[in-house]
């Protein structure tokens, strides 16, 4: 990796004003001198940790274009490229420069530095709650165990974009493990980023669990469990059956989740860190709306920019006695349909969900349909889908129960299970993913929402390109994704 994105971060680092977890927590009493100095206090450490989490939620990352893309990308929604968003990225037209790739590389980079500054601090501080050693240890754990896991997550997030695991390469991301701004690094394998990867959630859990500094009734601040949910998606993108099976129930186990109740569904997206299906989440609030740069003015039907349409085929698929069919509405602005509850506040204060229950909840049925226990699976759908359904007559006037639906339905299989995460995790970043790893050729669509063409699994089109301003540098050792202009 080149000097110019790494001293980047440290511009970050010292200009960004670190609202996460609290909106009570004003960090410019702590270390607004130059980074480079060593960070001698928790509070200081503390700053940094919501630095890391400030940097996720920015608009081209978790706050937005890194949820919608693989959404777009997808036989669930598309752009209709109004105001001329995501344009190249549906015609798959991107270029080394594309400001679609180079946001989120930075921002993603920018993260993994954050993190690599707390692991590299000195576990010798002070702290202005206590002078107890063991304490102040305990709690130097617990932040670097969200550091931990805060760079397995960037890393998991750039292999992903960036990395060559579905477009025929082996070749995976770089992988900085220290802060150096003057480091030069080549990309790893992607063999050698997820063993990286791995190595840091687990490291994440060694600092975490049995920690007393966890903090569970904070949705913004990574847990044990809440680390437990992430590796489980991890793990089952990487297609570990067995690892995710052992981490859900560890998360179901734990109790402290529950699947948003029927009549809670759709003001559930209004709640910040209050959401009993949050798992992790990530503040914004109103000291960081996002404004017009939110993941609502892309995808809403009203006060925003009403670019991405959720295709009929998907409506369709969702009956009305399925609370779920009430997330759309169409739009005054623009043809089709689009989704109005979640993320529905139009200047961009909502908390970004990172994890809910219950897409940790689908990813053990999945691990389970796949060499595990299909009681278990059903009983984790079973969960879900009481949660959403309700009773309805049938044509025939028969009164169909949840119950009786759920009969009827059949045992739950992996087509239905497909099926399900679309309906469940619609607009949440997943679909493009999801079809990669299941090895479906991920569609190509029109600003109609036709699709014109299919990407198979293996085309180069499906890696982003490595941004210009990382591999147009004398003497770099970063190399570029094939079929891009650098």
């Amino acid at each position: 990796m080149k000097k110019y994105l790494i001293a980047f971060s440290v511009i970050a680092l010292t200009s960004t004003a670190f609202t996460s977890c609290s909106e009570d927590f004003i960090d410019t009493q702590f270390f607004q001198s130059k980074p480079q100095e060593d960070i001698k206090t928790i509070e200081e450490l503390q700053s940094f940790v919501f630095g890391a989490y400030g940097t996720m939620r920015g608009a081209s990352y978790y706050g937005c274009d890194f949820v919608t893309i693989p959404e777009l990308r997808s036989d669930a929604m598309y752009s209709n490229n109004r105001s001329g968003y995501y344009s190249t990225v549906s015609n798959y037209t991107m270029l080394s420069g594309d400001a679609y790739a180079s946001g989120p590389y930075t921002a993603m980079y920018t993260t993994i530095a954050k993190a690599n500054i707390i692991l590299g601090t000195s576990n010798n501080l002070t702290w202005g709650e206590t002078v107890d050693p063991a304490k102040i240890a305990s709690k130097v754990k617990q932040l670097k165990g969200q550091a931990y896991a805060v760079r397995a997550q960037a890393l998991f997030d750039a292999l992903r974009l960036f990395g060559q695991q579905y477009s025929g390469g082996t070749t995976g991301v770089v992988v900085p493990l220290q802060y150096n701004p003057s480091a030069n690094m080549a990309r790893s394998t992607v063999q050698q980023t997820q063993a990286q990867i791995e190595a840091d959630f687990n490291s994440a859990l060694t600092n975490l669990v049995g920690n007393a500094n966890q903090v569970y009734s904070d949705k913004t601040v990574l847990n044990e469990f809440s680390v437990k949910a992430l590796m489980s998606r991890y793990y089952l993108y990487k297609g570990d059956y067995a690892k995710v099976r052992s981490l859900v129930k560890d998360v179901v186990a734990s109790g402290k989740y529950s699947v948003i109740p029927r009549d809670s569904y759709l003001t559930s997206w209004t709640l910040n860190n209050a959401a009993s299906n949050s798992v992790f989440e990530l503040a914004v609030g109103p000291i960081a709306a996002l404004g017009s740069t939110s993941i609502h003015y892309k995808i809403a039907p009203a006060d925003s920019y009403v670019n991405m349409p959720v295709k009929a085929n998907v409506v369709a698929s969702i009956p009305e006695h399925d609370i779920r069919s009430a997330i759309f509405s169409a739009s005054g602005n623009a043809a089709g349909t689009y989704i109005a509850a979640k993320y529905p506040n139009p200047n961009g204060e909502d908390n970004i969900r990172v994890s809910r229950y219950e897409e940790v909840l689908l990813n053990g049925v999945e691990a389970e349909l796949n060499g595990g226990d299909p009681a278990v699976a059903k009983e984790y759908w079973e969960q879900i889908l009481r949660n959403r359904l309700t009773s309805y007559k049938d044509v025939d006037g028969t009164i169909l129960t949840v119950d009786q639906q759920l009969i009827l339905a059949g045992p739950v299989t992996l087509d239905r299970l497909k099926l399900e995460r679309r309906k469940e995790l619609l607009g949440e970043g997943f679909r493009m993913w999801d079809l990669l790893r299941w090895g479906t050729a991920i569609p190509k669509n029109a600003t109609n929402g036709s699709v014109t063409a299919n990407i198979p699994v293996g085309d180069n089109r499906l890696a982003f390109p490595i941004p210009l301003a990382e591999t147009n540098v004398a003497g770099t050792l970063v190399k570029s994704n094939p079929g891009y202009d650098n």
